[in-house]
């Protein structure tokens, strides 16, 4: 009998059964591969201590990171890429470098670094979800070290101004979003009908950004004109979470 494997991390909310891009990525894939999670979503009473989620727990392995938490996975037999090629297997790798160069920089951005989105939204969504006194202070350590990810990949402080750095974001991530409309095309996933490591990376990055209720909206509207890539995350939740989000 294969061990239990059990999951943290952060809840749903707007449709969507987590918020955190990262937390989206492994729930997908595990519905994709079959993998039998036991889901255990961060509230109030979670006695963690820096945010850092999700983390699959299996016995005596513990482990963190989407990319370590899915090739866990693949080892234990849970693998959604068995059908794949070698170079639909290496054009995976490629899209994920992109997305994590040219996308993740924009989304974190704008739930963690726009200021209207993080004191409206972000903040007290997460705040709520964490116990005092951690929630007067995680949420802020959180969005810093967002910050930080994002001037790692686009700038070099001082040489750069933040203004110039978030101009450069958004126009990468529009960039990515019309390559990845444009690679989906009228397709149901990425490599055909059947959805692969690279769905759940597209759906974990896209779908917040798609579903979540922001007042500064710009990448959000440029998504929204990608009607392949809206139906793209529609139908996973449809088909894969329909029964097991909660609106928050």
């Amino acid at each position: 009998m294969a061990a239990p494997l059990e999951l943290r991390c952060w809840g749903g909310g707007w449709g969507l059964p987590s918020v955190h891009s990262e937390s989206l990525v492994v729930l997908a894939y595990a519905k994709f591969s079959g993998a039998p999670l036991k889901v255990s979503v961060i509230d109030n009473t979670w006695r963690g201590s820096r945010g850092d989620v999700p983390v699959l727990t299996s016995e005596d392995n513990t482990v963190s990171q989407p990319a370590k938490i899915l090739n866990f996975l693949r080892k234990q037999k849970y693998n959604a890429d068995y059908h794949l090629s070698a170079k639909q297997g290496a054009d995976t790798l490629a899209y994920i470098a992109l997305l994590e160069e040219k996308l993740l920089p924009a989304v974190l951005h704008t739930f963690w670094v726009e200021n209207d989105n993080y004191f409206t939204v972000t903040k007290p969504w997460f705040a709520s979800r964490i116990p005092f006194p951690l929630s007067l202070i995680l949420p802020g350590r959180m969005s810093k070290r967002a910050l930080n990810r994002i001037l790692l990949t686009k700038g070099e402080p001082p040489l750069f101004h933040l203004k110039e750095v978030e101009a450069q974001i958004y126009r990468d991530a529009k960039e990515c979003l019309n390559l990845l409309s444009d690679r989906l095309g009228t397709s149901q996933f990425f490599f055909g009908d059947t959805p692969t490591t690279l769905d759940a990376y597209v759906f974990g990055f896209l779908a917040p950004l798609y579903k979540v209720r922001f007042p500064k909206v710009q990448l959000q509207e440029h998504l929204k004109q990608l009607s392949n890539l809206c139906r793209f995350c529609d139908d996973i939740l449809s088909c894969y979470f329909r029964l097991s989000f909660s609106d928050g």
